[in-house]
């Protein structure tokens, strides 16, 4: 089931398996260190690197998203980087988590929570763009299942919209995206200080 509460850090993915899609959590967090950088979660080598290149990407064009590079090049050199899948019994690989990923650490460095019923897939290059990816009819479908209101598809993936059940797109919002900056404004919430202020 989807998350209930909003919360910095915490964003939905879809995941793809021989059995059908699923949910896929990210969680990112930060601890005092020494700028170690940890992925946890029973994870495939693409997936890895599908997630580094998240962080590369937030480091080089955060500050279009509210996070500045001397203020993040300073937290990680004081801090630890984590960054979890739960169920980690699961193995997980690929590179479709991209733009979870990335909306996460946005979301964590931002302290902006993410909305708990969007649901999202896609690669992402360094440059923010984000590419198509496989088995829609199955995430959408998991996303569907599990109460999510809106679910984020890569524009390529637009030609598999026929293949999603009527009563599921009936149900949901589908938003496809071709860059990262089109997916923060459907996702995360304002940070608290910002929501108080207003």
């Amino acid at each position: 089931m989807a998350a209930k509460v909003p919360t910095p850090g915490v964003v939905t993915g879809l995941g793809w398996t021989p059995v059908g899609g699923t949910l896929l959590f990210v969680e990112a967090s930060m601890n005092p260190g020494t700028g170690q950088i940890r992925l946890t979660g029973k994870l495939g080598d693409v997936m890895k690197e599908s997630a580094q290149a998240a962080l590369s990407f937030v480091r080089s064009r955060g500050a279009e998203f509210g996070v500045s590079p001397a203020y993040l090049a300073g937290l990680l050199k004081d801090h630890d980087l984590h960054l979890h899948f739960p169920a980690g019994a699961v193995p997980k690989d690929g590179p479709s988590a991209g733009i979870a990923v990335t909306t996460a650490l946005i979301s964590l460095f931002t302290d902006r929570p993410a909305r708990a019923d969007v649901a999202m897939t896609g690669e992402i290059t360094l440059r923010g763009q984000v590419l198509p990816i496989g088995g829609v009819r199955e995430k959408v479908l998991a996303a569907h299942r599990a109460g999510i209101r809106d679910v984020i598809l890569p524009d390529r993936n637009r030609k598999d919209e026929p293949e999603i059940p009527a009563a599921a797109r009936a149900d949901l919002r589908l938003h496809f995206v071709k860059h990262i900056r089109e997916v923060i404004p459907i996702v995360l919430l304002a940070a608290p200080e910002q929501a108080a202020a207003e």
